[in-house]
């Protein structure tokens, strides 16, 4: 094995690299559809899967919308960009094109959907009497709320024309096929970007339920639309009975991509899974007592041990620092091991954007606590402060990929060699 810092770079590399929709989008799409057909979606790998049914099918009808510094270059789809994880104008205005490009479509037509994380902050269409500024607020407070993924989306079908069934069912007639990379735990195609083109079969009761539960304090606008009647599609509605929804890629073929290279390592691995959720810092200090079990087990001279994760944390803002799940999660797990020897690790989000900043994660090593005190950073008060992208920048443990053009979540990886 090579520099442990450098190969826990390189299964993060594989990880990504096995997700990318130039390797992975042509085997499930189909030959291309007699008649007019139109290519949609939203997402921060979206253009890129544009980019691959193009090289497929040669140019297209059609509309994506993705982050800032995402684009791909297509030959006939338009590629427009927007902010993600608040959403902007330019979200708004391109989600209103593509309804009114959806909506003139006849029963002969065809829409291809390309659907993947991000879409629910770059599809924006606020429901009732809500502004942009009111869905932008909504935006933040669900994510400074510590909910998960599948909790936040749950809300936002409530607050959207576009989510919960909604893109498909202003298509409808047309056949729509649906491809879709997975970001959410445990795959659930209705959770992916709030699933635009899956039925929705959640309550504006229930919704208002989590609101309240994670204590989310929405402008009136939202707290009114919660109280009518949703426009989220059921999951039995007439239409949506012409709409085939395909996940292709998922953080569970690219977490076993990464255990293939250490496997050729001879070294071990564990899978802890790949739909765990939680707050980051809960979740390192579990991962950490794990990990000292595991090292404590293994005799003298015994092959490195690998302990793989991914699914979505998450991070209750409590500080005024700036930080994401992954960031958090490697932090708090290098302090809760205290600088034990053998351990190192790597946590980075697989889009190249953890929370909001423009870094993917950061890695940590037996001396991070020890080279940081040497730099003036104190870790317990960079963990209370939410600042752990400010930590592993002041020590140079960030990973920075820029845009990656994929997106199945969070990977971690835990390198463990005898004591």
């Amino acid at each position: 094995m090579t520099d442990p810092r450098i190969f826990l770079h390189r299964l993060f590399e594989r990880a990504v690299a096995v997700a990318d929709p130039m390797r992975s989008l042509a085997a499930h799409l189909p030959p291309r559809p007699e008649g007019r057909c139109v290519v949609i979606g939203a997402g921060k790998a979206s253009a890129r899967m544009a980019e691959a049914v193009e090289a497929a099918w040669g140019p297209c009808e059609g509309l994506i919308i993705t982050r800032y510094g995402y684009a791909r270059p297509c030959q006939g789809i338009e590629i427009v960009e927007a902010a993600h994880p608040v959403p902007d104008e330019a979200g708004r205005a391109a989600t209103d094109r593509m309804l009114r490009l959806v909506g003139g479509l006849g029963a002969g037509d065809t829409v291809l959907a390309l659907i993947s994380g991000g879409a629910s902050s770059l599809l924006v269409a606020p429901a009732g009497g809500m502004t942009l500024e009111d869905k932008r607020a909504v935006n933040a407070a669900l994510l400074a709320s510590g909910a998960p993924i599948g909790h936040m989306n749950a809300i936002r079908k409530h607050l959207s024309r576009v989510k919960g069934g909604q893109l498909a069912a202003a298509a409808h007639p047309a056949r729509m096929l649906a491809l879709l990379i997975s970001d959410v735990p445990g795959d659930d195609p209705g959770m992916i970007g709030s699933g635009p083109t899956v039925g929705e079969a959640g309550t504006g009761t229930q919704a208002r339920a989590l609101v309240a539960r994670y204590g989310i304090d929405l402008p009136g606008a939202a707290r009114a639309a919660l109280e009518r009647d949703t426009g989220a599609i059921a999951p039995g509605d007439p239409r949506l009975s012409r709409v085939e929804n395909v996940i292709f890629a998922a953080p569970s073929q690219s977490l076993e991509a990464a255990a293939d290279l250490a496997r050729a390592e001879g070294i071990r691995v564990e899978m802890l899974g790949d739909a765990i959720e939680g707050e980051a810092r809960d979740v390192a200090r579990e991962h950490a007592s794990l990990a000292r079990d595991v090292q404590a087990a293994m005799p003298p001279g015994a092959a490195p041990v690998l302990l793989l994760s991914g699914g979505e944390l998450t991070v209750t803002r409590r500080g005024d620092g700036t930080g994401g799940p992954n960031a958090e999660y490697a932090l708090a797990l290098a302090v809760a091991l205290a600088g034990a020897g053998g351990i190192q690790a790597i946590a980075c989000d697989t889009d190249g954007v953890d929370g909001a900043a423009e870094v993917a994660g950061a890695t940590i090593a037996p001396d991070t606590l020890a080279r940081a005190r040497a730099a003036g950073v104190d870790p317990a008060r960079a963990l209370a402060r939410n600042d752990a992208h400010g930590f592993f920048a002041a020590i140079g443990d960030q990973v920075v990929t820029g845009p990656t053009l994929t997106n199945v979540n969070d990977f971690r990886a835990i390198l463990i060699a005898p004591a």
